[in-house]
């Protein structure tokens, strides 16, 4: 709720921003806002739907993707061809071509069109987001704090052998994924154009192709998560991505290659962030810092992993060498985690010596 309230207060505020300063403010607000509302979000899953969280949280993960895809489409819809409304005049220029720039007028009319048009948006949007974190704390202020802190009790001795050891792997994982994911999304389109040397609309429908089979995806896996275990999920996508991700790597020059590459590497990708957190709550518990420190692995892969240097695509390798570091990763994890636990130990050994105290002597079950 209070993630959501301050992302509203930064939406509201940003059409106004008159100075750089504040308005790197406003977006540090929603930013950190964002962050919260990732991990709280997450958790909030877990603690609410526990072993059967894994649809719920595929559910979760599909509206971010439904999200990315069609904001992008709303804005273009928003902005409504007002730039083609306000048409250049022609300025001679001591070249033989005349060369058309906009008039100062025009560029007026122009600015004020756009602000109209992205000052209702920001509020519509805040509005929205304000509405939600209303309810939120209309269920924060219904909740019963005793179930929860039950709950807490109950889940005091799940942690597993190796707990903190698989925290770091997956926060690792995670490193890789998102970086890999957000670097493919985000260079795709240039690729496209300096070295697949695709026209500019066939470019944004490439990067268009990658979103939606990556959101299509995630909505498919709402109903697979209901039959499929996590662990199943994940190693079905670093499968694919690890093929598509090769496949990029070595062929992505033919145009076949990069559009289905690009489509198996979307897909592949899409269940991979919920489907860690369900698979590794079935071994451990994951509370809020656990999950801050995943969220935290997916935004400094998003930062750190690079996607173009100079004239080398990157991007390809990119995906190639992270799809590489999860096949060596997820296995890891899963020994880890199905490692048997000293406490199951110590249990077996007591159950033993209490066999033989009872065989020693003479006492049966009931009369001890």
């Amino acid at each position: 709720a209070l993630s959501m309230f301050g992302t509203a207060v930064g939406l509201y505020g940003i059409p106004w921003c008159k100075k750089s300063l504040l308005l790197a403010v406003l977006m540090s607000v929603i930013g950190a806002s964002m962050g919260i509302l990732d991990t709280g979000g997450n958790v909030l899953a877990l603690n609410t739907w526990g072993a059967e969280a894994g649809p719920h949280m595929q559910a979760l993960h599909f509206s971010f993707a439904v999200g990315a895809f069609v904001a992008p489409i709303l804005a273009k819809m928003a902005l409504g061809g007002s730039e083609s409304k306000d048409l250049p005049v022609a300025e001679k220029t001591n070249q033989t071509v005349p060369r058309s720039v906009p008039t100062a007028s025009a560029v007026s009319a122009l600015k004020h069109r756009l602000g109209a048009d992205f000052l209702w948006s920001y509020v519509v949007i805040g509005t929205y987001l304000l509405f939600v974190s209303f309810f939120f704390f209309i269920l924060y202020s219904k909740g019963s704090s005793a179930r929860d802190k039950s709950k807490a009790s109950l889940q005091k001795c799940m942690f597993a052998k190796y707990h903190y050891a698989l925290i770091i792997l997956l926060f690792l994982f995670f490193f890789c994924y998102v970086g890999a994911e957000v670097t493919y999304g985000s260079y795709i389109f240039t690729y496209a154009k300096a070295f697949a040397e695709m026209k500019e609309n066939e470019a944004a429908a490439l990067n268009s192709v990658f979103w939606g089979a990556f959101a299509a995806c995630r909505g498919v896996a709402i109903f697979c998560a209901a039959c499929l275990y996590p662990g199943t999920m994940i190693l079905l996508s670093i499968v694919g991505s690890s093929v598509s991700s090769s496949c990029l790597a070595f062929f992505a020059r033919h145009p076949a290659s990069l559009w289905v590459g690009t489509t198996v590497y979307g897909a592949s990708m899409a269940t991979i962030f919920p489907s860690g957190i369900s698979w590794i709550e079935q071994y451990t518990v994951v509370q809020g810092k656990s999950a801050s420190l995943f969220v935290i692995g997916a935004a400094l892969g998003e930062m750190c992993i690079p996607g173009r240097f100079r004239h080398v695509p990157v991007v390809m390798y990119t995906a190639l060498v992270t799809s590489a570091t999860t096949v060596i990763l997820f296995p890891l994890m899963y020994r880890l985690a199905n490692s048997p636990s000293e406490s199951g130990l110590k249990e077996t050994s007591e159950s033993e010596d209490r066999k033989a105290l009872l065989s020693n002597s003479g006492l049966n079950e009931d009369e001890e």
